[in-house]
């Protein structure tokens, strides 16, 4: 009996200081919460609406009426359209579409020779999908597309399912490694880059050193960069591990630019470790510190397109990834490796990772200046 008693004494103990740690008690309750609108909501298998162009060298009404069959579709969204396929495969180069549709100049000549009887088995595709076959999964709802049932509108319009050819680049295989490795670094370097600086201020207070921290002449932005450099070396030597590992036991492609995989890196390992040392001015333990890493690392394995395709996701969701860098470096590295781009042709994802990194950087600095005082 007094065993229970003093089991529940302890439980009772626990209980009181848990629901006076804050930030644990809000993990508790979050971590489940944004699981489950994660995976209910946000998280979308099915393909829609990804952004798509097309090459119109017909301009006829037949040529519009297929556009409009596909759009009805919802697998793609033509989000614009190019006068010639160097600019649309640029287009998909630098990463703005996923998917070019192209219709020729004698379209309406194709669709005549499908139109009549003796010469279907003959007849020639009425045009072709240039597709990112990077992620396999775009690329199997692209092909989705290479028969469209069209109803008898015009006299060159068929009942007949119209065909198109489906061109994969960078991926002809269609190999699912291919796509993984690339977007893996930008897992693995949030993981560790965070969980390093998460706990850099908070362990410095642990370990009794924030008097002496106090005390020195250095200053609050002086010690966040002294916190960080370090980890850059760290962060280069683990990209260069997997993308190593990738094309050796996995033959996944490696042409990239280097310099442009360096740039693109190193804004990705300068805004994960300025967003850890943010957590680590907020967290009073490395308990809590973890914890509010694995609040980010969550959403930035589900909504960066590591695992699902960006475009299928509801926008609020691609709101919510744009505030997050993996989201960004997964797009560029993917970009450098697997397509050959250059970091200039990603000025928008570099712009964000800088203004993330800047924003985080000084946020922290002054949260840390607030404490010295």
């Amino acid at each position: 009996m007094q065993s229970i008693i003093r089991i529940s004494a302890i439980i009772f103990k626990e209980l009181k200081q848990l629901s006076r740690d804050r930030i644990t008690f809000a993990m508790v309750v979050m971590i489940p919460l944004v699981q489950l609108l994660l995976f209910g909501y946000a998280i979308n298998t099915d393909v829609r609406y990804l952004p798509a162009a097309y090459v119109d060298l017909s301009q006829t009404a037949s040529s519009r009426l297929l556009l409009d069959r596909i759009r009805a579709t919802q697998v793609v969204n033509f989000v614009t359209h190019y006068d010639s396929m160097v600019a649309a495969e640029q287009a998909i180069t630098e990463g703005k579409v996923s998917a070019v549709l192209y219709l020729p100049a004698d379209l309406e000549l194709r669709l005549l020779q499908l139109h009549q009887a003796a010469a279907k088995t003959l007849a020639r595709p009425a045009g072709h999908w240039v597709v990112d076959g990077s992620d396999p999964m775009i690329s199997s709802a692209v092909r989705g597309l290479r028969l469209m049932p069209l109803q008898e509108d015009s006299k060159t319009i068929t009942k007949t399912a119209v065909s198109f050819e489906v061109v994969s680049y960078f991926n002809p295989e269609q190999r699912t490694a291919v796509n993984i490795v690339p977007g893996l670094i930008a897992v693995i370097l949030t993981m560790t880059m965070i969980l390093f600086t998460s706990a850099a201020i908070v362990r410095e207070r642990e370990q009794g050193n924030m008097e002496f921290l106090i005390t020195t002449p250095i200053k609050p932005l002086e010690l966040m960069l002294g916190k960080i450099v370090p980890y850059i070396l760290v962060g280069f030597i683990q990209m260069l591990i997997i993308l190593a590992l990738g094309h050796l036991l996995f033959d996944v492609p490696f042409a990239a630019d280097l310099l442009s995989l360096f740039i693109i890196t190193f804004l990705f390992i300068c805004a994960s470790l300025a967003l850890g040392l943010l957590i680590s001015t907020k967290a009073q333990t490395q308990l809590q510190a973890m914890q509010m890493t694995v609040f980010v690392l969550l959403p930035s394995i589900l909504l960066s397109g590591f695992m699902f395709p960006f475009a299928a996701m509801p926008e609020p969701a691609q709101w919510l990834a744009e505030l997050l860098p993996a989201t960004h470096y997964v797009r560029m590295i993917r970009a450098v490796v697997l397509r050959e781009a250059h970091w200039f042709d990603l000025g928008f994802d570099s712009l964000c990772l800088l203004l993330f990194s800047l924003i985080a950087l000084s946020i922290a600095t002054a949260r840390f200046k607030k404490r010295l005082d």
